[in-house]
């Protein structure tokens, strides 16, 4: 199962328990970058690092699994501070609404919060 590769404690993510619908898995192989994968997939690279617990600086290795967020949907890392309506007003969306999509609203730093577009 996947599990974001990091060695900073800071730097976890929680993703939604359902990801399987909002997330492919990437193996990555020898030569790739977070640039060239985001790149190949058409999202932004920084979404992309943070989803899987990264920061641009990072290395990846071959074989780590990584979350490709799915097209179709728009994502969000929370940040200290964040309130469900504060995200739920992002999006656009009811804060019942942002709740239905993701489960669990935590809000603890770091969580992925998708609605789909």
């Amino acid at each position: 199962m996947f599990q974001p590769f990091t060695e900073r404690a800071e730097s976890k993510v929680i993703v939604p328990k359902n990801n399987q619908n909002y997330f492919e898995y990437y193996t990555i192989s020898k030569g790739d970058s977070l640039y060239g994968i985001a790149r190949r997939y058409n999202i932004n690279p920084e979404l992309l690092a943070g989803l899987n617990g990264l920061s641009m600086d990072d290395y990846i290795y071959p074989d780590q699994e990584i979350l490709i967020p799915k097209s179709g949907y728009s994502y969000y890392i929370t940040k200290s501070g964040d309130t469900v309506d504060m995200v739920a007003n992002m999006f656009k969306i009811p804060s019942m609404d942002l709740i239905k999509n993701n489960g669990v609203v935590y809000l603890a730093e770091g969580q992925v919060l998708v609605n789909p577009r």
